[in-house]
Order: C-alpha cells, then sequence, then structure tokens
C-alpha cells in the first residue's frame, strides 16, 4: 500500500505477516518506508506516521519526493529501453556462443548487474542500459559463462576470456558504475 503524505511524498506501507510492530526505514529509492503488521488499517498506518514525523525527520534520510518522481521517470525508461535491448543482445550472444538458457529476467538489483541460477534463468539489471555497450557485452558474456560453470572458476576466468579478451579490462571499468538508478 501507498500513502501520500505532503512532507514526505509517497510512503510505501509493507504489511508483514511476521511483524509485531511498526517500523519505519528508507527504501533503496530514497522513499520512507513502513513495515506493519498484517492486520494495520491505513487509518493507523497514517496516524503512526503523523506521531512520528519528528524523528523520522532527525534520523532517516528520506529524500525529497521530487526526486523520488524523476527517479521513478528514470527507472521506467530505462526498463523500457532494457526490454527492447537487453534480451536480444542474450540471445545473440548465446547462438554466436552454442549457449542454451531457459529464462531471461529483468531487474533493479541494487548490487548486481547480473545473475545465472541453477535453473537456467539470466537475470541482467536494467543499470546496463546506463554502461557502454563493451561492458554491456561483458556482463552478458560472463552470465553465459556461468551456465557452464555456476563459480568463479580459473575454468569459468578461461570461458570468459575466449569470449572477451579484454574481460579483466572490461570488469575493472564497469566498478566505475553502479547498478542502482
Amino acid at each position: 500500500m501507498i500513502i501520500q503524505d505532503k512532507e514526505f511524498g509517497e510512503v510505501l506501507v509493507r504489511k508483514n505477516p511476521l511483524s509485531q510492530g511498526l517500523r519505519f526505514s528508507v527504501s533503496t529509492s530514497g522513499r520512507l518506508q513502513m513495515s506493519v503488521p498484517k492486520y494495520t488499517s491505513t487509518f493507523l498506518a497514517k496516524r503512526f506516521l503523523n506521531q512520528n514525523r519528528d524523528r523520522i525527520r532527525e534520523n532517516l534520510p528520506v529524500k525529497d519526493p521530487s526526486s523520488q518522481r524523476a527517479r521513478d521517470a528514470k527507472k521506467k525508461l530505462l526498463a523500457k529501453k532494457a526490454k527492447e535491448y537487453l534480451p536480444y543482445r542474450l540471445e545473440y550472444y548465446a547462438k554466436l556462443y552454442g549457449y542454451s538458457y531457459d529464462k531471461v529476467r529483468l531487474s533493479h538489483a541494487g548490487t548486481r548487474w547480473g545473475s545465472c541460477s541453477s535453473s537456467r534463468t539470466i537475470s541482467l539489471n536494467i543499470g546496463l542500459m546506463q554502461v557502454p555497450e563493451i561492458l554491456r557485452d561483458y556482463v552478458i558474456l560472463h552470465e553465459l559463462a556461468h551456465l557452464n560453470h555456476m563459480d568463479h572458476s580459473p575454468e569459468f576466468w578461461t570461458e570468459v576470456g575466449s569470449h572477451d579478451p579484454r574481460y579483466k579490462e572490461h570488469r575493472k571499468k564497469l566498478k566505475m558504475f553502479t547498478p542502482g538508478v
């Protein structure tokens, strides 16, 4: 549930069946977030928010609501670009090098550019649309190599290197960027 607040903007309210109290935190988007017990009404959540305004202002780095909206718009645009580009680029390299995966998933993880699961699902971060194409390709090749090696063993790096001889340089350059929007 989302509560619209004049001071904090959109407040994300997450109902947690295991929660026994109300708790505030800041989400990755910089929004105020409340974790509440499953049975908590909107009225009670708003009342708790109003009673704790001073404490929230003093203790939590909540972002300005206008920057939240700008971030949402940017994320939406990146997601659209990623959906149009990343699955096709992944398919291109998979066919080129003889890999087969079952599913591609786009994510917006805060710390990972990509991942590959044992169920042969490759996840790619929409934030890849903000890095140079050569680094996007490195991440895609890296995840494809995980289909054969679910670790970072010497054999894994040999396989990555066979498709991207400059992978060490690309890996280093990628660290200059962050996956989050």
